[in-house]
């Protein structure tokens, strides 16, 4: 099997709150590093009442101070919602803190609605369509200072932060293969273009200093439990969650029901799935995963489980990886 990473939410559980989520955050990543997880990367949302991990640099200092092995990161920041010197400086106060340790992940997604969206951006002069040229100027504040430069990231000059691109279409393929980084496909929640983007990506890949050849990590849902049947049942918190999601009536993470065991995709028979998603007890997730990972020659895999009780999401994560 490919190393294997986690993306983590910071879920709030219906009836919880936010420092119940980010304990659960925090207590999830240190078993991850026991347990031989490559990195635990945290995902910016915002306005939305089942996810904590809005303030992303933050909490992903939260995880570092509590682990000392693991890598952190972002999966991602979204970065029209930033300005990119504001980005170089919050990655170079983390590299600065956990030398060796720091991933950061770019998305050019609002990672929340147009409502949001404003508000976050107001101040800011950004336009979604500059993402490449603005993943360049964050590159840039990394790089050693030059005489005469007048504005410096202070931390981050000179510092060595790898930088992913995340996306969930060819766009970000392009980006990645152009710019020589490694991308992050959103497979986990949007899987439609996954096979053209992964082609484009490795066709285009031109070599830099960072990454000498194309890696590929995909997103990938696992609920694994000891039964395909608890799997099931379990899994239908995610279910309901990604309903109200589409519908524009986001929630908290709710309670397994059984009215929602089955998969709504399979249940109208759509031939499209909406998220690769492997559930079932230890052999069938194993197998699913080693099936997906022939099928996509994925160089890694970062695992989202989106599971209501907390010691069986631990389980979860520990199933995948052993």
């Amino acid at each position: 099997m490919v190393p294997l990473s986690v993306l983590d939410l910071s879920p709030i559980v219906e009836l919880g709150t936010a420092a119940d989520a980010f304990r659960h955050t925090l207590d999830l990543a240190q078993h991850a590093e026991r347990w031989g997880y490559k990195r635990f990367w945290l995902a910016e949302h915002h306005n939305m009442p089942g996810i904590a991990s809005a303030a992303t640099a933050v909490l992903i200092g939260h995880v570092g101070a509590g682990t000392t092995t693991i890598r952190i990161g972002s999966g991602g920041i979204m970065l029209p919602n930033h300005a990119p010197l504001q980005v170089a400086e919050q990655f170079g106060t983390l590299a600065s803190l956990f030398p060796g340790r720091v991933d950061l992940g770019l998305g050019r997604a609002p990672g929340t609605d147009h409502a949001a969206a404003y508000a976050l951006r107001r101040t800011l002069n950004t336009n979604p369509d500059a993402f490449p040229q603005d993943v360049m100027e964050v590159m840039d504040f990394f790089r050693a200072p030059q005489p005469g430069q007048a504005v410096r990231a202070v931390p981050g000059a000179g510092l060595s932060v790898p930088i992913w691109i995340l996306g969930s279409s060819t766009f970000g393929a392009q980006v990645a293969a152009a710019l020589g980084l490694p991308f992050a496909f959103a497979s986990h929640f949007a899987p439609a273009l996954l096979d053209e983007a992964s082609r484009i990506y490795r066709e285009r890949f031109t070599p830099s200093e960072q990454l000498p050849q194309p890696h590929l990590m995909l997103g990938v849902n696992v609920v694994a439990a000891g039964t395909d049947d608890e799997a099931r049942f379990l899994a239908s918190s995610g279910r309901q969650s990604f309903a109200a999601l589409r519908a524009g009536r986001p929630i908290p993470l709710p309670p397994p029901s059984k009215e929602w065991q089955r998969d709504p995709a399979e249940a109208s028979g759509l031939s499209q799935p909406t998220r690769v998603s492997f559930v079932g007890s230890p052999e069938t997730v194993r197998a699913q995963m080693a099936d997906f990972v022939d099928r996509t020659n994925a160089d890694e895999l970062i695992v989202v489980s989106h599971i209501y009780d907390h010691q069986a999401r631990l389980r979860s994560y520990d199933i995948a990886i052993h």
